[in-house]
This record gives C-alpha cells, structure tokens and sequence, in this order.
C-alpha cells in the first residue's frame, strides 16, 4: 500500500510540474527573439495558440483569409501588450504563404537584433532545411527514429 501511495504522490509531483511548463510558469519569455507565423490564427486554436506563443516572448505573426479577422486578432492581442503583427493569407494560394514568410524580415532592424541574439551571419532560407528533410525520406535514413533534427545555422538549441 506505501508503494501505490508513493506512486501516487510521485505522480502528482509529475502532473503539477507539467501543468506549471505548460501555463508558462517554469520559464520567463522561453520564446524571446523568436517570430512564431501562425496560420488560421484569428479565432478558436489558431488564436489560443498564437496568443500563447506571444505572452511566451515570441513576435507573433498571425494570418488569416479575411483582413478583418486579421485586424481584430492583431487589435485583440497588441490591446494584452503583446508583439504580433498580421497578414492576409489563403495558405492554398503560393503568393499569399511567399507573403506569409516575408511580413519580420521586412524590418531590417529586427532582423539585425535577431542575428546578433542569435549569433549567425543570415537568417535560415526554406532551402537549408531542404537537404535535411530529403535525407530523412531517403532509405539512407531508414534506421533513424525519434530524433529532432536543428536546422539552426549553429544556434543554441535547447530542446
């Protein structure tokens, strides 16, 4: 019976910790310096989500197909003092993702800031995961499982 008590209370130890990472407890801003683009991301999960990487630290770009969900989104979470940014984007049409991608490398001077953080020469392209993701397709690849894979230029990961 101590066993199962012991279990029991290690258990809900487990769960608290969980709980705590998971409302943004355990760390400040883990997310600084850090743009999370969002899709979807005007209402219902899509809103959740972007709001909860922005209290997070991260500079939230959210998107949506209708211009006023977007202002609405953008109005809602800058009005909680939150870094987000919006823009249109039907994420079946190749212009509007291009788009999508281009809106916090527009401004050069957070651009900068974020290199110098993160002590690189250039922020990644779509092409430098390219070779990574196409490896990991190959047979060459066939025995590796459960593995995260940093894409990051040489950056500090803490995964």
């Amino acid at each position: 019976m101590q066993k199962a008590g012991l279990s029991l209370a290690c258990g809900a130890r487990a769960w608290r910790s969980v709980r705590k990472a998971s409302s943004g407890m355990a760390r400040q801003d883990p997310l600084a310096n850090k743009v999370a683009l969002v899709t979807a991301s005007t209402d219902g999960i899509g809103f959740a989500i972007a709001r909860r990487l922005a209290r997070d630290g991260a500079h939230v770009v959210v998107s949506s197909r209708k211009q006023h969900n977007v202002d609405r989104a953008v109005a809602a979470l800058q009005g909680e003092g939150l870094s987000v940014t919006g823009t249109v984007c039907h994420v079946g049409k190749a212009e509007d993702r291009e788009r999508l991608v281009a809106t916090l490398w527009m401004d050069k001077a957070r651009e900068e800031s974020i290199k110098k953080v993160m002590q690189i020469r250039r922020m990644g392209k779509p092409d430098d995961c390219a070779g990574i993701v196409s490896f990991l397709c190959s047979e060459d690849a066939s025995y590796i499982t459960g593995e995260t894979v940093v894409v990051g230029g040489g950056t500090p990961s803490h995964l």
